[in-house]
């Protein structure tokens, strides 16, 4: 019987969860040593991968090159990841939406999240509510979707707007993009949350990895 996880000690790797859910343990490597980022992510290779590397820094990522030279890297996501094989291709489409420009690097994160897994992708990059005539130009893509994440700061409107014309689910995602009585992402997080247009859930500010892998799994 194969091992369910690696006890390596200061982390014990879940190398069950790629036949639960599809997909191997992701590693968020925020505070975490370069050591121990290694030693992860050759338990999740060994285990067959692919492997998936969250708010990773530039530095962190050359140092983890020379063990995986052929890991990839995208330094406005901080994400890193490696393909061992060839995911089977979702049938359905996801579309990524951002409120502002400003919000493309936590897209980016769940665009990149989104590809690794399988998934087809499409985005439209700023088209928020301050001139929605741009989103209403859209339709034809928005009806497309078997899957909408939306990516707002501010205020967090957006993801209210785009599933009241839609009849695919929405995922929320508030950005810390904002003055200051947007409190870091809180303002668009309670906005989205207090969403009267049915249909929408809501991940955690600045969460585009969460949001990428939920909605693969809708798309599953």
């Amino acid at each position: 019987m194969t091992a369910l996880c690696k006890n390596l000690h200061f982390a014990r790797v879940d190398l069950d969860r790629k036949s639960r859910k599809g997909f191997p343990e992701v590693i968020y490597c925020q505070n975490k040593t370069i050591q121990q980022i290694k030693k992860i992510a050759k338990a999740i290779v060994k285990a067959g991968g692919p492997l998936l590397l969250t708010r990773l820094e530039q530095k962190s990522f050359q140092s983890l090159k020379r063990s995986f030279p052929k890991i990839k890297y995208s330094p406005l996501a901080k994400i890193a990841f490696l393909s061992t094989e060839d995911l089977p291709s979702k049938k359905g489409e996801v579309l990524v939406i951002t409120a502002g420009t400003s919000d493309i690097p936590v897209a980016e994160e769940a665009v990149v999240t989104l590809k690794l897994m399988g998934n087809r992708v499409k985005f439209l990059y700023d088209v928020g509510v301050a001139g929605v005539h741009r989103l209403l130009d859209e339709k034809k893509i928005l009806n497309e979707a078997s899957v909408i994440i939306v990516i707002a700061g501010m205020e967090g409107a957006l993801a209210s707007v785009v599933s009241g014309l839609v009849a695919c689910p929405v995922i929320a995602v508030p950005t810390s993009c904002g003055y200051g009585s947007n409190f870091q992402g809180l303002s668009a997080l309670l906005t989205m949350l207090n969403s009267c247009s049915p249909g929408v859930a809501v991940v955690n500010i600045d969460n585009g990895f969460g949001a990428g892998y939920f909605a693969s799994l809708i798309n599953r």
